[in-house]
């Protein structure tokens, strides 16, 4: 019947042969063996089809498929796939189509999603629908499988840099202003307690490595994170990472119990890469108990909301509302915000808020400093305390204009 195709012209059927075939020969999908697996079942492609058809394969075999180009295009750090034929790409400029890359089918795209998963030690299947996972090349891979996502698996990827950003390369970039490096580089300096807040995607974790890389060589950086995303350019830094519960729901390690340990490590500066949940208050107290110089990021629509985002997280934990907030204090100096512009994609610091106490018990933030679009720095009424502060620590920070000395 014209039109009928053969089952060896099924999409995905040479994949699956060659698959195959190196099972049987016991031998890894190099480049090598997968050229031989393929000229014994396709003898009569030419030279360059052997090479194109062997990338492809390798990709579908070992790589994320028709993701692979995508990945591996600089400036990418976002991928993110609805549908076989609904791919989008951040490239720092917000989310765009990815013009001319799609998969055969839905099924194509659960399989994907099923060997990523397996590639990162995790479970995906019908009982375990959603998977939130690194891969062993520092890309964070989430995945929802239908009927959980409508119609089609789900997935998004994250890229990791191989090094962080430096500080140069966050001003190249328009994410602060030197002016404000040199604010953030004087309160690294002075050790002060810090959170960086922001909302999903706006660079957080980016701008806490680059500061952590700013800390003096000689301290000991100890860093708990469900999953390991920082990686800042420092000669002594000490990863844990959490462990979801196996299939029997056994042998979970929360980044409560990471902050735990880590406390017992001899840190010079404890970092909690989110704070989402009730170690928040192992945090505080870490913070309280002479560990100057913490850091952690939370999620937050502005600088001015992160006491009551924290307080949501410690009632997590049975800590009540007036615990926390003198806890808070006395434990957290600086918020650092950063935003990224609906228009243009472009993440930026915007604030640096101090802590201060609102006089009834609670906590609130006071503007120090306004980082703004056209790179100017201006002072807020924050900004003497913030100067006093490091000043008392030792660091003089550098003048800000827009308010009185």
């Amino acid at each position: 019947m014209a039109g009928h195709r053969t089952d060896a012209q099924r999409p995905g059927a040479l994949v699956d042969a060659v698959r195959m075939h190196l099972a049987e020969a016991g031998v890894q999908p190099t480049t090598g063996s997968v050229a031989a697996a393929l000229r014994a079942h396709r003898p009569s492609l030419g030279g360059s089809d052997v090479l194109d058809a062997v990338r492809a394969i390798q990709a579908e075999l070992i790589g994320a498929g028709p993701l692979d180009a995508l990945l591996t295009r600089p400036g990418v750090t976002d991928v993110l796939v609805n549908a076989p034929d609904e791919v989008w790409i951040d490239c720092g400029s917000g989310l765009h189509p990815a013009e001319g890359v799609r998969f055969p089918d839905a099924e194509a795209v659960r399989r994907l999603a099923h060997r990523l998963a397996t590639a990162a030690g995790r479970r995906l299947d019908d009982a375990m629908p959603w998977v939130d996972a690194r891969l062993p090349d520092g890309t964070r891979l989430h995945a929802v499988l239908p009927p959980i996502a409508a119609g089609c698996t789900h997935i998004s990827l994250r890229t990791c840099r191989s090094r962080p950003f430096t500080m140069a390369e966050l001003i190249a970039r328009g994410a602060l202003p030197p002016d404000g490096a040199d604010l953030l580089a004087g309160i690294v300096r002075a050790r002060l307690s810090m959170l960086i807040s922001g909302g999903t995607g706006s660079g957080k974790t980016t701008l806490l490595a680059a500061l952590l890389g700013l800390a003096d060589p000689d301290e000991r950086i100890v860093l708990a994170e469900d999953s390991a995303e920082l990686r800042p350019a420092h000669p002594h830094v000490v990863r844990l990472q959490g462990r979801p519960a196996n299939q029997e729901g056994l042998g979970e390690l929360t980044l409560r119990d990471l902050v735990r340990q880590a406390l017992r490590m001899r840190p010079d500066r404890l970092v909690v890469g989110e704070v989402r949940g009730p170690e928040v208050v192992d945090l505080l107290a870490a913070l309280n108990t002479g560990h100057e110089g913490g850091c952690g990021t939370v999620h937050a629509n502005a600088a001015a909301d992160v006491p009551a985002r924290l307080e949501a997280l410690g009632s997590l934990a049975g800590l009540d509302r007036s615990s926390l907030h003198s806890q808070l204090r006395a434990a957290l100096d600086v918020v650092v915000h950063v935003a990224r512009d609906r228009l243009t994609g472009l993440r930026r610091v915007a604030e640096i808020h101090t802590v201060i106490d609102r006089g009834n018990g609670l906590s609130g933030t006071l503007p120090a400093v306004f980082l703004r679009a056209d790179g100017r720095c201006e002072r807020g009424p924050g900004w003497a305390g913030l100067q006093q502060t490091c000043a008392d620590r030792g660091t003089a920070l550098p003048a800000v204009a827009g308010g009185p000395e």
